[in-house]
């Protein structure tokens, strides 16, 4: 390494940084710069408009990634009927309001019906619709959603916890407010036992985790 070389120059030479050069997405951010009455020509800017581009694209990947790529086939068969659960799984998406940060975690659940999801699976289902300019909301559904109609078990619950950025940063100020939705489906939703074990299990800290 270089030892004049910047973080920036670092981050430059990263693997996603070498696709080629995004131009009308930096063409649009030295234009917002300009608009800010800054100089994208000044030291520090000059590589602005790349890099914001790039991290736009990457922060919004989930559009250019599907379901079936995701599952890659890891449904299995199976006969076991109790909760699977995947829990604490952290996400980072932006607001479709302002386009800044909301991050938080992901609890999901479902009762299998003879089928399951590999695990890991669950997160990068996550991420893919976190990955998207977003509604928390939505973001809650759409993953209760694909897991319903992928596998069709017998239940499924989703709990999001996150803090929104133009809740911190702008508007009320407020930095210590969370947000939490979430979307219950089959046994979830009719039964209260079921629900009340899900949601009694998402906040149980186990020994050691």
């Amino acid at each position: 390494m270089n030892p004049n070389e910047t973080l920036e120059d670092l981050l430059d030479r990263l693997p996603e940084a070498e696709e080629p050069e995004p131009g009308p997405m930096a063409d649009l951010v030295r234009s917002l710069l300009e608009q800010l009455g800054e100089d994208p020509n000044r030291d520090g800017l000059q590589r602005t408009p790349v890099r914001v581009a790039r991290a736009f694209r990457f922060l919004t990947s989930g559009y250019r990634t599907d379901v079936a790529d995701i599952l890659n086939g890891a449904i299995y068969p199976v006969s076991y009927d109790e909760m699977v659960i995947v829990k604490d799984i952290e996400l980072f998406s932006l607001c479709e309001h302002h386009l800044l940060p909301f991050y938080g975690k992901a609890h999901v659940a479902y009762i299998p019906n003879q089928k399951v999801i590999g695990l890991s699976k669950i997160p990068r289902l996550v991420d893919m619709y976190a990955r998207r300019l977003q509604l928390q909301e939505r973001l809650t559904n759409q993953i209760a959603q694909t897991i319903q109609e992928v596998i069709e078990p017998r239940g499924v619950g989703v709990v999001i916890e996150a803090r929104h950025f133009c809740m911190m940063m702008r508007g009320v100020e407020k930095q210590h407010s969370a947000a939490i939705t979430s979307a219950m489906l089959g046994a979830f939703r009719t039964r209260q036992k079921t629900r009340e074990e899900f949601l009694s299990l998402i906040s149980h800290k186990a020994n050691g985790f």
